[in-house]
């Protein structure tokens, strides 16, 4: 134990993590060059995409070091940058003794780099600052350096590389030798084993990812999970080498993985703790609980694939334990899930997700957060996940919304107009801290309902790009909330209902008609699209009639023929508009998604 490291790379995103990842691989020749290529941990198509990391990964690499000669055992665990995937860094955290905080040092400290250091000082890691693109000719590696001291609250030496070319790595692997301590842990004491991740096999069933704490586990143990209580006997273990090497067992201190023939998704959670069966150990701690804060509603384009639905959720939940589900109806889309994420991004990713891994066509409600109701004859306040849950506007006493403390990181001569935007977002000033002679630190109070719909798009827009965006879950407040109805055709349809703040009401169902005007087709009689609030209509678009030339085939001849036609037509159109239905298109339910394309 003494010579096993385990250590996780946090920064923002796109400051390196990855590539960082790759030299580390090449200098302790883990994988062959020939199968060696960018991105190696990023296994997702998605991942290598977009270019960021999504998934926490875990890789064993074995080097012996230039300093005493000794063979050392590196557990790495590669974690995502962006704000929404913070649950997959405190996973990765929780398995470690260490992390290196990566800065970009063109770009400086930015907010995640704050969030992340912080997550892994108060679970007591090992922080070591790296400065990563001092390659580059507007690098600025003092300066950087400077802001982690004012970040850490300590005058931490940073270490100086560039991830590209390789300079420094290997002095980083020595250093993370020297400073970053091995695990602690018993191999006699009973097993405890943290759960950090998991995926599906469809042949071998559930593959758990654990770091071994105190014991050992081997095929053929029986072992318990502490939240379930389920049983299973260990039919494999081993460790990430880099895909998955069997091994005779896994030790404490020790990260690998465990195979029992698990198939019922439902008995793994993400931080529980594995001990052997009929052996009572105190659970581990320190693990962070799933909140999400975003809800949509995800239902299948076919009626008929809603079982391969809830399938593909299930399998999908093991791989990304951070977001939660269950069953919903709606009348105008039928069967399907409300899914609560960490964020937009998020929810973005779960989606493309379940069409490019299960080629299932979705549609996709309009977000929303999680209302408290107190309505009359109650001393409960009602939890609202979904707007068709909006009490009646009568019954309603009070109304709370969650409010976030937002953490912005910008250049000072964009301030002006990223204080206007929080301005215009509901906002209640908190502090500001200049980090640097040309970056301010920006604390905010914010409406969550105002942050998850295009407010980090209109931040990057303020700021040219150069701000940087976190937050955290605050307190919920009292708020002058209604829900908006929208109806077509004078029939509500409740899976375009959404939730908005008083003083935005008419702005938001003007837009909202004249956005679905655009893309609900012209039918043979004329569509009423309506905007609804408290039983009074707000707004109001109509969608023409398509007419048929019903006197076409009249050469001339007297005109009374042709009046015959065009009023049998009139009849018919207002026979239709009372008995006709709307078709509504996909397309409607991801317009309202885009509310921020003017």
């Amino acid at each position: 134990m003494k010579n096993i490291r385990n250590f996780s790379i946090i920064a923002h995103i796109d400051h390196g993590k990855s590539t960082l990842a790759d030299r580390f691989i090449e200098i302790t020749k883990l994988v062959p060059n020939r199968q060696m290529k960018e991105q190696f941990m990023d296994k997702m198509e998605l991942e290598r995409e977009r270019g960021i990391t999504i998934k926490a990964k875990a890789v064993r690499m074995n080097y012996v070091s230039l300093q005493d000669g000794k063979k050392y055992v590196l557990n790495l665990i590669d974690t995502p940058g962006h704000v929404d995937f913070s649950y997959e860094v405190s996973r990765a955290l929780a398995a470690c003794e260490g992390a290196l905080l990566l800065v970009d040092a063109s770009q400086g400290v930015e907010a995640q780099t704050l969030a992340h250091a912080h997550m892994a000082q108060k679970l007591g890691l090992k922080i070591l600052p790296v400065i990563n693109k001092i390659d580059l000719e507007h690098a600025d590696s003092d300066s950087t350096e400077e802001q982690i001291w004012e970040i850490l609250r300590e005058p931490v030496p940073a270490f100086r590389i560039s991830a590209k070319n390789g300079e420094g790595a290997q002095e980083l692997l020595e250093r993370i030798i020297r400073e970053i301590p091995g695990p602690k842990g018993d191999e006699n004491k009973p097993l405890r084993a943290l759960i950090f991740d998991s995926f599906y096999d469809s042949y071998r069933g559930v593959v758990i990812f654990a770091r071994v704490v105190d014991g050992v586990i081997f095929p053929g143990m029986d072992i318990s999970f502490y939240s379930t209580r389920a049983s299973y006997k260990v039919e494999e273990t081993g460790i990430f080498s880099p895909d998955l090497t069997r091994t005779e067992k896994i030790s404490a201190g020790e990260v690998g993985y465990i195979i029992a023939g698990i198939k019922n998704t439902h008995e793994i959670k993400m931080g529980d703790t594995i001990f052997r069966k009929f052996v009572n150990v105190k659970p581990l701690e320190g693990y962070e609980e799933v909140k999400p804060v975003v809800f949509a509603g995800f239902f299948p384009v076919s009626g008929s694939d809603y079982p391969l639905l809830k399938t593909a959720i299930e399998k999908l939940s093991l791989t990304d334990s951070s977001f939660t589900w269950q069953g919903e109806t709606s009348k105008a889309l039928g069967f399907g899930f409300r899914l609560g994420f960490m964020g937009i991004l998020h929810m973005d990713i779960i989606r493309e997700r379940l069409q490019r891994e299960f080629g299932i066509s979705l549609i996709v409600t309009s977000p929303n957060v999680v209302y408290r109701v107190l309505v009359k004859n109650s001393t409960k306040k009602i939890l609202v996940t979904n707007p068709s849950q909006f009490p009646h506007y009568g019954d309603i006493l009070n109304v709370e919304e969650p409010v976030v403390k937002a953490s912005i990181l910008t250049p000072l001569k964009f301030m002006e107009g990223v204080l206007n935007l929080l301005k215009e977002k509901r906002g209640k000033h908190v502090k500001i801290d200049y980090i640097s002679s040309s970056r301010v630190i920006i604390e905010y109070r914010l409406p969550l309902n105002e942050v998850i719909m295009d407010f980090y798009d209109r931040l990057k827009s303020v700021s040219r790009g150069y701000a940087s965006f976190d937050y955290e879950f605050e307190e919920y407040c009292s708020s002058d909330m209604v829900k908006i109805d929208v109806l077509l055709h004078g029939e509500v349809v409740d899976a375009l209902s959404f939730i908005v703040h008083d003083s935005r009401k008419h702005s938001m169902a003007k837009f909202i008609c004249e956005r679905l005007k655009k893309v609900i087709p012209r039918h043979l009689f004329e569509v009423a699209v309506q905007a609804r609030v408290k039983g009074r209509i707000i707004a109001r678009e109509t969608v023409p009639a398509a007419r048929k030339d019903v006197i076409a085939k009249c050469y001339g001849g007297d005109v009374t023929r042709k009046r015959k036609l065009l009023q049998k037509q009139k009849e018919g159109k207002k026979k239709m508009k009372m008995l006709g239905s709307v078709e509504l298109p996909n397309e409607a339910f991801m317009s309202i998604l885009r509310v921020n394309e003017k």
